[in-house]
């Protein structure tokens, strides 16, 4: 995607055919040449998303010394930045998956926080029940064996924690 002053007047209305600022003349011709270098050097697939950044952090430079060097300067930070990124969104997943877990959405990380604080309220018996029924798949025999519990009580600490629940979560609706 070569930027044209067309592309840049939809990004700053001041750019102009004749007379913009040097660094955005400077950005007009050195473009491609900072697409490509950033392609061969730092392999990303999106340096023209890098070289729009970098054009919209300098696009209100006016007393620019070396346009060029500046304008390389400034990408080579992005691209290192968001390669910085990249290896640490794959470093946590690694771990999420390392864990058995799965890298969860904002919304889906602030329900399952919800469900954790339920699942805490609980009074410290009913949550043992619970977690062991619900969380590490035991039946209501084995967890009565387990806790040295009747499986009536058991049943009862069930039915109470799951209406503790169920309560809260209507609560929060």
């Amino acid at each position: 995607m070569k930027p044209t002053v067309r592309t840049l007047r939809a990004i700053d209305p001041s750019a102009s055919g004749g007379g913009e600022a040097p660094i955005t003349a400077s950005f007009l011709r050195e473009a491609e040449w900072l697409a490509r270098t950033l392609r061969q050097r730092f392999k990303v697939q999106g340096a023209e998303d890098i070289v729009q950044e970098t054009y919209l952090r300098l696009a209100t430079q006016t007393d620019v010394q070396h346009p060029r060097a500046l304008l390389l300067r400034v990408a080579v930070n992005i691209a290192r930045d968001q390669l910085r990124r990249a290896i640490v969104r794959d470093r946590h997943a690694a771990q999420a998956i390392r864990f058995g877990g799965t890298l969860l959405s904002p919304a889906d990380q602030a329900e399952t926080l919800l469900l954790k604080q339920i699942v805490l309220s609980l009074p410290a018996a009913d949550r043992e029940i619970f977690i062991l029924s619900r969380f590490r798949g035991l039946t209501y025999d084995e967890i009565a064996l387990h806790s040295g519990l009747s499986v009536k009580t058991v049943e009862w600490r069930m039915s109470r924690s799951l209406a503790h629940c169920a309560k809260l979560l209507r609560d929060t609706d």
